[in-house]
């Protein structure tokens, strides 16, 4: 049975190995601390063998995963006998993604040399095109054209298809078909539009059935249908401030919470909705004593669906428990950090963040066994929705458990102890 006593047991480690490594890319002195020397996105492979940091001045990195054999649980992984790439793109790297992505229910029928032949990068640039590239050969396949600015962020959905999203400072998203050739060109393109100014964001639920996009100015959380390619609604009741910023979102792993950052002034915050009933569950705020210097950047769920991978301009990485006070890891207090974004290993472990001198730093994340019942509500969301939860004849304890609702609706981010710092 469920309760709101469940627990989900955490392996301790020592702390001090926290920070695992860090990837220092080599610009000349001159371009030190220069714009375009920034990490924008940083992605690993769908079955996590690869990973790719846009290193600045339209430079991709591609380096075969794990880059070290203590990078995996074990220490006893053989050493990658796989050639590292360099893409130059030409223009300012924004946006990464690998794909196609398989769903879960095919996952593990794919045959790693199949996936491997098949693995293709996205580059979203700074001028408005896309170009896609086979990540085995290096070569460029073809670009795709349509965007009038930045594409900042880009998604291959987890079904399996060559499909993908991109997001554009233009107002706009787009589906591209990468299957149809006429795709290429700009044709037979779904564009969506709605957005009244830059989209900071968006992300796909992990059915393939939603997406959500984030404006940074027009302060809208918008949901989309992929099946229908169209508006669903926007998300408000967001925040009572009167200007404030959107940074990112993303989906827990079985679809059942959107995440969403925003900032203004000396505060940040993290909403987690309900994309089914557009219902706000929770809220954690943090304050800072400096006005203007308190934003945050990123944010990403785990794997597991137990954590959120924050970014922040004073920390380089917040590791927060959904409903819980306080983070449960952080590293220290650094204004210096610069972080930019963030994301996490498909098997967990490891998180990896981009910073603006384009660095990336990869951090040992908490060791966690799930719940019995973390799993069962895990398994059951991934296909059902509230409104098919919310009658079902169970317990209310039951059903505020598996909707979400046990949670507390506002959380402060507190303190820790230098002690309980990660060094870094």
């Amino acid at each position: 049975m469920c309760s709101n006593s469940e627990t989900n047991i955490r392996l301790q480690n020592s702390r001090s190995d926290e920070l695992i490594l860090e990837l220092k890319s080599v610009h000349p002195p001159s371009l030190d601390g220069r714009a375009d020397c920034e990490t924008w996105s940083v992605e690993f492979s769908p079955d996590g063998s690869w990973f790719a940091w846009s290193i600045g001045h339209g430079i991709v990195w591609v380096v075969a995963w794990p880059l070290d054999a203590d990078l995996v649980q074990g220490g006893d992984a053989p050493q990658s006998t796989r050639q590292d790439k360099t893409f130059s793109c030409g223009h300012t790297v924004w946006g990464l993604a690998f794909g196609p992505r398989p769903s879960k229910a095919a996952s593990s029928q794919v045959s790693s040399n199949e996936k491997g032949s098949r693995l293709l990068l996205a580059t979203g640039l700074e001028n408005g095109v896309i170009k896609i590239w086979n990540v085995i050969t290096g070569d460029a396949l073809y670009d795709l054209k349509g965007h009038e600015g930045v594409v900042r962020n880009l998604v291959f959905p987890q079904n399996g298809k060559l499909t993908l999203i991109s997001s554009s400072r233009d107002k706009t998203l787009r589906i591209w078909d990468l299957s149809r050739k006429a795709s290429f060109v700009g044709k037979k393109v779904h564009v969506l539009s709605g957005h009244k100014d830059w989209i900071s964001c968006c992300s796909v639920s992990p059915d393939s059935s939603m997406m959500a996009s984030v404006g940074r100015f027009d302060r809208m959380v918008c949901l989309w249908s992929l099946r229908s390619y169209t508006f669903i609604r926007n998300l408000t009741g967001g925040s009572q401030k009167t200007f404030y910023l959107l940074a990112s979102c993303d989906f827990s792993h079985d679809g059942a919470l959107l995440a969403t950052a925003a900032f203004s002034g000396s505060s940040w915050w993290i909403d987690l909705w309900d994309p089914y009933t557009a219902e706000k569950l929770t809220t954690l705020v943090d304050y800072c004593q400096i006005y203007g210097q308190n934003q945050i950047s990123a944010l990403r769920f785990s794997p597991d669906g137990l954590h959120l991978g924050i970014v922040t301009e004073d920390r380089a990485l917040r590791i927060w428990e959904p409903g819980q006070k306080g983070m449960l890891m952080q590293t220290k207090e650094d204004r210096a950090s610069n972080g930019l974004c963030c994301n996490f290993h498909p098997r967990g472990g490891v998180v990896a963040t981009g910073t603006r001198d384009g660095h990336v730093r990869f951090w040992k994340v908490p060791r966690v066994v799930p719940s019995l019942c973390h799993l069962c509500r895990s398994a059951l969301r991934h296909s059902v929705s509230t409104h098919q939860i919310e009658p079902l004849p169970i317990p209310r304890r039951i059903l505020e458990y598996l909707s979400y609702r046990n949670i507390p609706d506002h959380v402060e981010t507190g303190c820790l102890s230098d002690e309980d710092e990660w060094a870094s």
